[in-house]
């Protein structure tokens, strides 16, 4: 099983835990401001996903956003407070999956730390809209796909393996346990 990755010649699989896996977390999450935020994960339905803007991946790996109270997403996220959160930095590296649990709040000392004035598009009283609430996603664990060395040497590797028939790449996965 997974025949490409034992064709390998390098090293190309590393699970990260605790502060190692909070770094691996905010680097990928960094290269992009947004996420595919699913919620009703354990739904007989397919899960609903929506893109939602990181405002913070903090020290211990939490990410916070800020939603509408009255938003579907936080509808589902009263029944059910599993999500997972995707992201993709580039086309074709820096990818991550993380699972947690949600929780909601309308702490306002927090929602002005979070506050960007171009949020007012949505919360159009600003900062002080009766609407805005909190979600902290408290990650428990993931997954990453990466390139060790970045998209030009690894489109290189790729490259100079087509052209000798030999698995050439320079990417590295893992799973993520914070």
């Amino acid at each position: 099983m997974d025949s490409i990755n034992q064709q390998q010649p390098e090293h190309n699989h590393e699970d990260l835990q605790q502060a190692d896996a909070v770094k691996k977390i905010q680097e990928l999450a960094g290269k992009t401001n947004t996420c595919f935020f699913s919620t009703k994960l354990r739904a007989a339905t397919v899960p609903a996903t929506r893109p939602m803007a990181v405002q913070e991946v903090d020290d211990a790996g939490n990410f916070w956003f800020l939603s509408a109270n009255d938003s579907n997403k936080n509808q589902e996220l009263q029944e059910d407070n599993q999500v997972q959160l995707l992201f993709q930095g580039s086309a074709h590296s820096d990818f991550l999956s993380v699972v947690g649990t949600a929780t909601i709040s309308t702490d306002k000392a927090r929602i002005h730390e979070l506050w960007n004035p171009i949020l007012k598009a949505w919360f159009t009283e600003g900062e002080d809209d009766p609407r805005i609430t909190v979600i902290k996603v408290a990650v428990q664990n993931g997954y990453y796909w990466d390139n060790k060395h970045g998209n030009a040497v690894a489109l290189v590797k790729t490259a100079i393996g087509a052209a000798i028939g030999q698995t050439l790449d320079d990417s590295i996965e893992g799973k993520l346990a914070v």
